[in-house]
């Protein structure tokens, strides 16, 4: 009996978490769809004997109906081909010079990775339940390139970098629902081939298609501080900070490139680390993602709140209500009361709350239903909300500000507040005091 008990609780846990899983996945399913991301990685993913994964994950993406755009990579690929041929590989900063011999090697290579990306996408979805599923691809000369040329004494020969994108027909096929294959080659108008940088074919065809994403996955993953912890999110001008204050950390071109390509339109550049399995669908579908997220709108912000709020703020409080901690308030309540409300939103979910009711003739205002959602305690939010909503009170001539509390004393008190007595308070506040709680008042001076 005790071990049909067990199965039957495991049964449950396993079936929570899945309804669990898919409420907070079905958000971005929803918002993803119909919108263009280019996912770019190197020709040493295709070389891994986990590609075969990533392109099932793609083909999953484009399933949902997100229009894709693939640029790769082929260095190591142009490399074992001119091993095979016995010449050495020459660079200049970082820039391959493709004489006649290594071109053949990058014309040979990007059929090569082509045709086993095409084969891999052209088993479409396994163990889906509609086998009509297709993936379609579609490739081309879709970059106009002209040569590097001749610079510093060093003839670059067929190296070359983008003149232009053929933005036009890339979306004819992305509006016929293929997969744009876009391999780094480029070609001039008088018939000739060069080889490309990856990174800055995938950087202009971001830009040019204005993609709501590009992913790029990297050998290394996201950007890590000097501590080695990953760097989560930056705006465009903590990216740009980031460059000014570590000019010469490993990374620095992907992060330029990212830079460049929010400034000029991209709204998002993931930088995700193509080592973790399933590290596409892990940025792309749950909150916090596996990589570096460059933005040009911040990933998460403190703001007024409004009506359409309520929803949000009443999930993350309910729980605090419950264990009361905080007062319980009716969704009519909050409805009427939400103009008095800040949240912290990340990624459209409301991760944090408080609300401040001035008092202006006595030049107090109550701050109430300070509430950080449990999975983004411990990173200072609190404090932010705290500190936002002081300049807020300030705005408004306030001078100090009250709170009541029953669990959290300590926090306020190492913030600032001191206890005070409630006839310190606001008359018309002092009235409404619920004694059956049991409240302590703490006052903070501010200025």
């Amino acid at each position: 009996m005790t071990s049909i008990v067990y199965k039957n609780s495991l049964a449950k846990n396993s079936q929570q978490y899945f309804v669990e899983w898919f409420r907070q996945v079905s958000p971005y399913i929803h918002t993803h769809r119909g919108r263009t991301f280019v996912v770019s990685f190197g020709g040493e993913a295709v070389q891994s004997p986990h590609f075969a994964y990533l392109i099932h994950d793609i083909a999953l993406l484009s399933s949902l109906g997100i229009r894709l755009v693939l640029v790769h990579g082929i260095r190591p690929q142009i490399e074992a081909g001119l091993q095979v041929q016995g010449v050495s590989s020459r660079y200049v900063e970082n820039i391959r010079v493709t004489d006649e011999v290594a071109l053949r090697c990058v014309k040979s290579a990007c059929g090569e990775v082509r045709i086993e990306i095409e084969s891999l996408l052209s088993m479409g979805l396994t163990n889906h339940p509609s086998s009509e599923v297709d993936i379609r691809t579609a490739s081309g000369n879709f970059i106009i390139a002209r040569p590097i040329g001749i610079r510093h004494g060093v003839d670059y020969c067929y190296s070359g970098e983008v003149r232009r994108i053929d933005t036009a027909a890339i979306t004819r096929r992305l509006d016929e629902g293929c997969i744009v294959l876009i391999a780094p080659i480029g070609y001039s108008p008088t018939g000739e081939a060069f080889n490309l940088l990856t990174e800055e074919v995938a950087t202009e065809v971001a830009i040019a298609l204005r993609a709501a994403k590009w992913i790029c996955l990297t050998e290394h993953g996201g950007i890590f501080n000097p501590n080695g912890q990953l760097v989560r999110q930056l705006t465009l001008l903590e990216a740009q900070d980031w460059l000014q204050h570590n000019p010469n950390f490993e990374y620095k071109k992907q992060l330029i490139n990212a830079i460049k390509a929010c400034q000029q339109g991209v709204q998002r550049v993931h930088l995700v680390s193509r080592q973790i399995e399933g590290s596409l669908l892990l940025e792309l579908f749950s909150r916090d993602g596996v990589g570096t997220l460059i933005s040009t709108d911040p990933f998460e912000h403190i703001r007024k709140a409004t009506i359409n709020d309520v929803g949000g703020i009443l999930e993350l409080i309910q729980p605090l209500e419950a264990a009361g901690i905080l007062v319980r308030r009716s969704r009519e309540k909050l409805e009427v009361e939400i103009n008095y409300f800040m949240v912290q939103e990340r990624d459209g979910m409301i991760i944090a709350c408080a609300a401040l009711y001035p008092f202006l003739a006595e030049g107090m205002a109550e701050l109430a239903c300070l509430a950080v959602h449990t999975n983004y305690r411990g990173a200072n939010r609190g404090d932010s909300l705290l500190a936002f909503l002081e300049r807020e009170a300030q705005q408004l001539g306030i001078t100090h500000l009250f709170v009541f509390t029953t669990h959290t004393a300590h926090w306020f008190r190492e913030r600032g507040f001191v206890p005070a007595d409630l006839t310190l308070l606001p008359v018309s506040r002092q009235s409404l005091y619920n004694y059956q709680r049991n409240s302590k008042v703490f006052l903070k001076q501010l200025g």
